[in-house]
């Protein structure tokens, strides 16, 4: 009877455990692959391409690639030696528009005393005109003198955010174009993360949804939260051609693999010592809020 007993408790035993194992399986089975995560995430950055607004030699170059610049930092200087002509050339013709304006102005006050015996009215009225035209002069030559004084303050290019240097293609002696990227700065507040999710998940994920972000071959964990979802990906099977007409793909793949949809994550807080790259690689795993 004992060993009955032994029997059956270990065939009870067996039984237990191939069912834990069974429904765990199915559990981790479940969370795999209906569950709201991705190994296909990437840090993201803004990055804004750095460009003279006037052309010229580059005479000076004071930053380094890499290098931490804050907003309003000198980056690299253009030859101004031209500008200051041409800002010289302009308050000269303003001061001459100036002149021209005080002497027509005296003019017409002048005509405007004479009676119509010594001056006929057509005469002072058409000097009125002429004050007015003299005035739109003034106008004109103050306009390209505020002009030529932008374009030298432009000759010095500076960081219009907090960040990183990166990709510096300037050095001195170049020509600068005006409008060509010279250099490339990672903005610092600008940090956030996409997941490429399978479409089959997306009715899990919601705005504001809590994330935890894993970046790959650390133990750091970020915390954020789910900013945007796309509305949008590339249909590259059935691409248009040269005349806008639908170009379908004749084959059909019985093995379908599921859509990547980009979902936007805003990273909440960056801790104190753990360095971004634009470009890392990341696990990122939505904490449904319902």
């Amino acid at each position: 009877m004992k060993d009955l007993y032994k029997h059956i408790l270990r065939i009870s035993l067996t039984l237990m455990i191939v069912a834990v194992a069974i429904i765990l399986g199915h559990m981790l089975w479940v969370r795999y692959m209906d569950s709201p995560w991705t190994r296909d995430g990437r840090v993201r950055a803004d990055v804004v391409n750095i460009a003279s607004d006037v052309s010229g030699l580059v005479t000076e170059v004071v930053v380094r690639d890499n290098q931490f610049v804050k907003k309003g930092d000198l980056l690299f200087r253009i030859d101004a030696e031209r500008y200051h002509h041409s800002l010289e050339e302009a308050e000269a013709r303003l001061q001459q528009r100036k002149i021209t304006l005080a002497l027509k102005r005296g003019q017409s006050t002048r005509r405007a005393m004479l009676d119509d015996q010594v001056i006929s009215r057509e005469d002072r009225e058409d000097s009125d005109l002429v004050t007015l035209a003299a005035k739109a002069d003034l106008d004109q030559a103050l306009a390209e003198r505020d002009h030529a004084k932008l374009n030298l303050q432009r000759t010095e290019v500076r960081a219009p955010v907090d960040g990183w240097v990166s990709n510096l293609l300037v050095r001195p002696g170049d020509y600068a174009q005006a409008g060509a990227a010279k250099l490339a700065l990672i903005d610092q507040k600008s940090y956030w993360v996409y997941g490429y999710f399978e479409e089959h998940k997306l009715h899990l994920i919601h705005l504001n949804d809590p994330v935890e972000i894993r970046l790959l071959g650390t133990d750091i964990v970020l915390k954020g939260h789910v900013e945007s979802i796309a509305r949008g990906i590339t249909d590259r099977d059935n691409p248009t051609d040269v005349r806008l007409l639908a170009n379908v793909n004749p084959s059909f793949n019985w093995v379908r693999l599921a859509q990547r949809v980009p979902v936007r994550v805003h990273i909440d807080e960056i801790p104190a010592g753990v360095e971004l790259v634009a470009g890392m690689t990341c696990s990122v795993i939505v904490h449904p809020a319902s």
